[in-house]
């Protein structure tokens, strides 16, 4: 059996920037981290007394005799990709709901492909892992999605990535007082209304060159943040500047990405004194994060104690195969 554990993410800039759409003909960048939330997923032989060759357990469960009868479509385009022959039972559990703006359907991906090259013996680096499940899930699949979630997933850490036409650039940020500042300003609570991310993004797609413009202005903000994180002295008011910013430019890109309620909330955050805020991920719902005042937590707290509030530090090791023992 193998276990793999994968984090999930947060972005604090640049997203849109990301997709193929846009950085095969201008540049991309984000910032992002990945956190101590994780994704598990184990895989084994299945036994050989039942007769069906596929055992998949997620939010549902699947009992299937050939690989393209399998419902859940990155489980069943990895196995394709890796031309797996075994009989094979996958189970997933996470720390954190799907659809939820963290960067879980990459995360899952990458936590499969994880598990199953190491399962058949052909362990992936982060690089290849992140470049197969940016393959699977956007020319596979077919989804909606950027190309930050499986970067975060596969390496871990807080990273200023490059988006060029012919390649991705990860550098790790190293100033670890800011670092430090940042994670102890984190304010993360769940919304209770979980959205399809790819929907959203492909209502912003469509709208693409209208967004051009908005686009541009979220690339300069992200290169703005990359300068301050490397240099800043007060890391937080100088990131919520930006971050102020670049959520106002991020609703710009569709109008799915808030609504009345997710305005409320953050409306609410804001004058009850945090710095700034956004929703994590494409938008209309999941998860809004915050940078406070960090002796302004207990306060926080309070107003929005009928969510889910969750506690999260930043992790550096990526996707990790915590279990591994042969049958």
């Amino acid at each position: 059996m193998i276990i793999s554990r994968t984090p999930f993410r947060i972005t604090f800039f640049g997203g849109g920037t990301d997709f193929p759409l846009w950085y095969k003909y201008s540049r991309g960048k984000v910032i992002n981290a990945s956190i101590n939330k994780y994704c598990y997923i184990s895989v084994r032989n299945l036994p050989p007394f039942f007769k069906y060759k596929y055992r998949l357990r997620y939010f549902k469960k699947e009992l299937v005799n050939h690989v393209n009868n399998i419902s859940h479509p990155s489980i069943r385009e990895t196995i394709k990709f890796l031309k797996i022959k075994n009989d094979l039972e996958i189970v997933h559990s996470a720390d954190l709901p799907a659809q939820s703006g963290l960067g879980a359907s990459s995360s899952f991906t990458v936590g499969l492909l994880n598990a199953l090259t190491n399962f058949s013996g052909n362990n992936f680096s982060k690089k290849k892992l992140f470049s197969a499940a940016i393959n699977i899930e956007q020319n596979l699949i077919k989804e909606y999605v950027g190309s930050q979630d499986q970067i975060a997933a596969a390496n871990g850490g807080l990273n200023v990535i490059n988006f060029y036409k012919n390649k991705i650039e990860v550098f790790p940020i190293k100033n670890k007082k800011n670092i430090k500042d940042l994670e102890k300003s984190l304010f993360l609570f769940f919304t209770g209304y979980p959205r399809n991310a790819s929907q959203i993004e492909y209502s912003k797609i469509q709208k693409f060159q209208g967004n051009e413009i908005y686009l541009k202005e979220i690339f300069k903000i992200t290169e703005s943040a990359e300068i301050k994180i490397q240099s800043s002295k007060n890391i937080v008011s100088d990131f919520s500047e930006l971050l102020n910013k670049y959520w106002y430019f991020k609703k710009k890109l569709s109008t799915k990405v808030s609504n009345e309620r997710i305005d409320k909330l953050y409306n609410l955050a804001i004058n009850s004194g945090a710095y700034s805020g956004k929703l994590v991920g494409a938008g209309g719902g999941g998860f809004l994060m915050f940078l406070i005042n960090p002796k302004k937590r207990p306060e926080l707290e309070e107003i929005f104690k009928k969510y889910t509030i969750v506690p999260v530090e930043f992790e550096n090791e990526g996707s990790q195969i915590i279990y591994h023992k042969q049958d």
